[in-house]
């Protein structure tokens, strides 16, 4: 069941991508994985409009991992976003971003995401945290709606 659990990456840059791409594969992890390009497009795929329409396509994810530097609408924007949207008060939202700044820490926390995680420079390193994320945030969710 866990497997069947998608989640969801808004990252701005084609080479991040293209490595958490590589990560999740060699981790093993089988869960369906959407990426967004931008924060506007995380809101659209979330609210499930635009080219996001169809759910059937572009399920609501079970886990989101947001980087907080992008154009446009940035992570913390789409955090705002997110509390004002109480059906996705129990969807766990880790930062994954290279930013190790106290003051993104911290303001991240404030609007309420489970994790943060500090991009590694390691390939090995994004493999482990890539797999340790997927297992200690959908496991719970899962858990908990089981409870």
């Amino acid at each position: 069941m866990l497997e069947q659990v998608s989640i969801l990456v808004a990252e701005d840059d084609a080479n991040d991508i293209f490595l958490m791409r590589r990560a999740f594969e060699r981790a093993g992890v089988q869960n369906p994985v959407a990426f967004v390009r931008s924060g506007s497009e995380a809101i659209d795929y979330l609210s499930g409009s635009g080219a996001y329409a169809q759910r059937e396509q572009h399920p609501l994810p079970g886990l989101f991992l947001l980087d907080l530097r992008m154009p446009g609408l940035d992570g913390f924007d789409v955090l705002a976003w997110l509390r004002t949207q109480h059906q996705f008060d129990t969807l766990p939202v880790v930062v994954f971003t290279s930013s190790k700044l106290q003051t993104d820490i911290d303001r991240s926390r404030d609007m309420g995401v489970y994790d943060y995680r500090v991009k590694p420079s390691s390939f090995q390193d994004l493999v482990r945290l890539l797999d340790d994320v997927r297992k200690c945030w959908l496991e719970e969710r899962i858990q908990g709606q089981n409870s």
